[in-house]
Parts: C-alpha cells; sequence; structure tokens
C-alpha cells in the first residue's frame, strides 16, 4: 500500500520540479500588463494628386493624444496679409470638418463642435488676442486642446507655442501654452500664463 502511494506522488513531484525548471511560478493573482498597444496608425497615406488650396496644419485626437494633420485650406495664404484673425478662422474650420475617409480610417477625431467661431480681441486687449465665440473654459478638455495647439503652432499664434484666447464675455484673455505633455493628455487643463500687457488699438 505504501508503495503505490509514493508511486503515486512522484508524478506530481516530477512534474512541479520540470514546470518549475522551465521559470514557471504557478500563481492565483491576476497579472496586470499594462494595456494592451495601440493598434491606430495615426498616419494618413499621402495623396498622389495633392488638393488644391493652401497647406495648413490642424491638430486632431488620435490614439488618446493630438497628433498634427497637414491638410489644405481653400482660403488664401494668411502669412503673406499677416492677418492672425483670417488664419485662425481657416484652421477653426479644419478642426469643425469631420476627418476624411482616409483619416478617420487611420484613428482620427475631432472634439471641436459647432457653433464656434473666433474674432479679433476688443480694445484693451494684447496684440494678438483671439476671442472665441464661446468661453475657453466651456469647451470640452479635448477641444480647447485642439485650438490652443493648432493655433499656437500656425501664425495665429503669439510665439512660443502659446496663444492668447478669451471668449465673448468680459474675462481678460490667457496665454494658453501648447506643451508635450498637453499633446500627450489633451483631456488634461492646457497650461496658462497672464496675457501680455500690451494692448490691441481701439477700432
Amino acid at each position: 500500500m505504501r508503495l503505490r502511494t509514493v508511486a503515486a506522488v512522484l508524478p506530481a513531484v516530477a512534474l512541479a520540479a520540470l514546470v518549475s525548471g522551465c521559470g514557471i511560478r504557478t500563481t492565483t493573482v491576476p497579472v496586470d500588463a499594462g494595456a494592451a498597444p495601440s493598434r491606430v496608425p495615426c498616419n494618413v497615406p499621402e495623396s498622389s494628386a495633392p488638393a488644391p488650396g493652401v497647406p495648413v496644419r490642424a491638430f486632431l485626437v488620435c490614439g488618446s493624444q493630438l497628433e498634427p494633420v497637414d491638410r489644405r485650406s481653400p482660403q488664401p495664404e494668411d502669412k503673406a496679409s499677416g492677418d492672425p484673425v483670417r488664419t485662425a478662422s481657416a484652421l477653426l474650420a479644419q478642426l469643425l470638418a469631420e476627418p476624411s475617409e482616409a483619416e478617420r480610417q487611420a484613428g482620427f477625431t475631432t472634439a471641436v463642435r459647432a457653433p464656434l467661431s473666433v474674432a479679433r480681441g476688443r480694445a484693451g486687449d494684447p496684440e494678438g488676442t483671439l476671442r472665441l465665440s464661446r468661453q475657453p473654459e466651456d469647451l470640452a478638455p479635448a477641444a480647447l486642446s485642439q485650438l490652443v495647439c493648432t493655433f499656437a503652432e500656425s501664425s495665429a499664434g503669439a510665439g512660443g507655442h502659446t496663444v492668447l484666447l478669451a471668449g465673448p464675455g468680459a474675462y481678460p484673455p490667457k496665454r494658453y501654452r501648447c506643451t508635450t505633455e498637453l499633446r500627450e493628455r489633451p483631456e488634461s487643463a492646457p497650461p496658462t500664463a497672464p496675457a501680455a500687457v500690451r494692448a490691441t488699438p481701439a477700432g
């Protein structure tokens, strides 16, 4: 009887030794290996026949981050005219537009929703201020991040990867900054700094 017991135990011991020898440890605790790697490409194939219009760059949401997308705007080149409001209006139109089929397949979306417009600052605002038809803080965080980075990285910006934004109310404008951290986490609040003192002339 004792011999049969030993014979029954030996295979189990041998199996345990084999598993241990392979470096495999059995565990009953679930292991969190982190989120699965994203399969979103976030890369729009270049067209063999470029569309007409002026090249512009807009920041869209892709894979929970902000990624730049090169597009064509039908509006004239605004850098030559030096009008940041026209530049901002053209860029806002790009953010309000639904992503193209190629952009959707690459994983791009936009959080910016109508109605929304942009105008120049009022008398007393720092030079270069852009006033939105809605208070910036009332926008969805990702939408505000898209606006900040798209404007700040264009001629509508205030330099240094920043843009001066305000809403329709009496609140003073703020200097919003497009940072690497904001592009990686667009759902967070964009960093701000006091606006410049120099004011926009009346009229």
